[in-house]
């Protein structure tokens, strides 16, 4: 990894980082004092590479040691003058962001007078266990008793009855709607229970052909026109299109408690997966960059119909940064791209930095850049290189997340490190053969009774390995800080030991 590409826009990303979600400490400290005192540091270093620079010469008569010397102190302060500058820059974008994340909803009533609500469905409707759905509401209108109307704006969670989730879902993202209902405070927030639902106008037209999409290719998962709904069909939407409505309880749960749950989330693993599959069908074709472009065309379509999660989100902007890297207008750097994700992601969708996906999604990501390749060095030679190249890569991701795990879920499943070494190329294989049964399911042939098959044994074989792991017991974290402090340790170690075994290696290598 080349640090001279990763460690500036690392360090934009950092600051940002560090402004966003220490916002409200920094807040109490005031932010122009902080921003002021980040510039006036980033000016004395710039001073400081003044002071130390030193032209070199041809002259015989210079000293060339202190030449060098003052050379390597020059460039020093110019790296450091550089980093300091881009955490400036960083963190300035952070308290910018932070500052556009809409708070509570403004209703323009005291909440406890409202008794319905209208708005735009700001995304796809939820079935949840019992019939009942859940959506965000983009508010337009608050109603008190009376009749009396005011203007109100925010966003809004929304529990729907039972019998208006298949009308909603026909409708879809966009549409208009009025509730009556009963407005409260629950434990994340406003909360409005409808109970009773009313569309009032349509979405778009672009809404409406992506909503019907949608539905249609979900429609063949789950039924394949007269013939029996496929028992794998549910988990193929959750895959490919996000959808986890119909998911059997009892399978979501074995993903959650096996530490595999992060399979069922939209990201860089399922966008991975596809747009590998469509190079594969146009590399030869087109050429690796033509088929990158065209790749790109569709990354964009698919997030467009999946919908925008805060990790599909992050994976694509990393698909598209590495697109414009392949065509040589950026470096080729995998951790700088993440960071300059981060960075774009966070100034245009600045509420989506406080979700739980977003925040799992790019440490989960950094631990994998980061210290992947060291624990992948360690292994090498140690253990069989497919396993070592898994193994690291979960290791990774685990121990970059463990801390916010252990805060929102207050436990952690170490079995999950071993579980996805065999969850992971399993879900590869099903994603794979559901594409190409989804477009068998459009022909009339008879690759679909195979893939059928196949598909509902490598199904039943997952379902047994996440229900088998998540009997194992975990370790429940009732203070997150020592997690915290032990996630650090443990990192620097793993990069300490590394180095002093690269150090080893090459010490060997040069002695024969």
């Amino acid at each position: 990894m080349d640090k001279s590409l990763s460690m500036p826009p690392l360090f934009a990303a950092f600051g940002m980082a560090l402004a966003y979600y220490g916002y409200p400490l920094f807040i109490s400290v005031g932010t122009n004092f902080l921003l002021g005192l980040f510039f006036i540091l980033t000016a004395v270093v710039c001073f400081l590479r003044v002071l130390c620079y030193t032209p070199l010469t041809n002259s015989k008569s210079q000293d060339l040691k202190l030449t060098n010397s003052r050379w390597m102190n020059f460039k020093s302060v110019s790296t450091a003058g550089i980093l300091a500058v881009a955490l400036a820059v960083g963190f300035s974008l952070g308290v910018g962001a932070r500052r556009t994340v809409p708070g509570h909803a403004e209703l323009g009533f005291p909440p406890e007078n409202i008794i319905a609500v209208s708005g735009i469905l700001a995304e796809d409707p939820r079935s949840l266990q019992g019939g009942s759905g859940l959506g965000v509401l983009r508010l337009r209108q608050s109603v008190v008793d009376g009749g009396a109307r005011a203007s109100a704006r925010g966003n809004l969670t929304v529990f729907f009855p039972a019998e208006s989730i298949p009308r909603l879902k026909e409708f879809g993202r966009g549409s208009e709607i009025y509730l009556d209902g009963i407005y409260y405070t629950g434990q994340r927030g406003p909360v409005f229970n409808a109970s009773s639902v009313h569309i009032v106008q349509g979405a778009p037209p672009l809404e409406q052909f992506r909503t019907s999409l949608r539905l249609t290719l979900i429609d063949k998962f789950q039924s394949r026109q007269s013939r029996s709904p496929p028992v794998w069909g549910s988990l193929a939407s959750a895959l490919i299109l996000g959808v986890r409505d119909d998911l059997d309880v009892d399978l979501s749960g074995g993903f959650r408690n096996s530490g595999v749950a992060y399979i069922l989330a939209l990201s860089g693993m399922h966008l991975a997966i596809i747009s590998a599959v469509l190079a594969f069908l146009l590399r030869r074709p087109l050429g690796i960059r033509w088929a990158s472009l065209v790749g790109a065309v569709f990354i964009i379509a698919y997030v467009f119909v999946a919908g925008s999660q805060p990790s599909l989100v992050r994976a694509a902007i990393m698909y598209l940064t590495g697109t414009f890297a392949l065509w040589g207008f950026l470096k080729k750097n995998t951790l700088s791209v993440l960071s300059m994700a981060f960075i774009l992601q966070l100034a245009f969708q600045s509420e989506t930095g406080i979700s739980l996906s977003f925040i799992l999604s790019y440490l989960a990501m950094a631990g994998i850049l980061i210290l992947g390749p060291a624990l992948r060095d360690l292994f090498r030679g140690r253990l069989p290189e497919i396993l070592s190249e898994t193994l690291s890569v979960s290791l990774g991701a685990f121990i970059a997340t463990s801390p916010v795990v252990a805060v929102f879920f207050g436990s952690l499943r170490p079995i999950g490190i071993l579980a996805g070494l065999l969850i992971v190329p399993l879900t590869t294989l099903f994603m794979v053969l559901s594409l190409i049964a989804l477009v068998a399911a459009f022909l009339p042939l008879p690759l679909w009774d195979v893939l059928n098959l196949t598909l509902t044994w490598i199904y039943r074989f997952m379902e047994y390995i996440v229900l088998t792991a998540g009997r194992v017991p975990g370790f429940s974290v009732s203070n997150s800080a020592p997690v915290l402090i032990t996630t650090i340790l443990l990192s620097l170690l793993i990069l300490y030991i590394q180095k002093k075994d690269q150090a080893y290696r090459n010490n060997i290598a040069s002695f024969d």
